[in-house]
Formats: structure tokens, C-alpha cells, sequence
């Protein structure tokens, strides 16, 4: 849908009376609950763990931010 028509249609339903408006708005959220959503995708993030190891080679956290912080100035 275009924004040309999603415009005229807020246009008309902004000029319904109250409670016409409220319950469009209903019928909208009722119809929005009825459709299923996709599940969020969830990430597992636990074959990274240790995969830094040893990238720091015992430097200071930080002592690094301040060393990026004066490479910025």
C-alpha cells in the first residue's frame, strides 16, 4: 500500500466520530492479534565462548580503551 492511501485512510478514520474510531482501532488490534508472528529468532552464542582467549595476552581492559580513546584524538 502507498503512503498516498495509508494517508488518506488515517484522514478518514481521524474524521469518525469517537467512538467509531475507537472501535476501528479495536477491530484493527483484534485482527492484529489473530495473525500469527513469526517467532523472534533466538541466537545460541555459546560455541563463541573462549574464542577470544588469548587476544588479549594480559592487557588491561582498561588500559586498551584509554590507548583507542587518544588514537581518536
Amino acid at each position: 500500500m502507498s503512503s498516498v492511501a495509508l494517508n488518506h485512510i488515517t484522514q478518514q478514520a481521524e474524521a469518525l466520530p469517537l467512538p467509531e474510531y475507537i472501535e476501528l482501532i479495536e477491530r484493527l488490534v483484534h485482527r492484529l492479534k489473530e495473525q500469527q508472528l513469526p517467532e523472534p529468532q533466538r541466537l545460541d552464542w555459546t560455541p563463541l565462548y573462549g574464542m577470544g582467549k588469548g587476544v588479549w595476552n594480559g592487557e588491561d581492559a582498561q588500559d586498551y580503551v584509554n590507548r583507542l580513546r587518544e588514537d581518536r584524538i
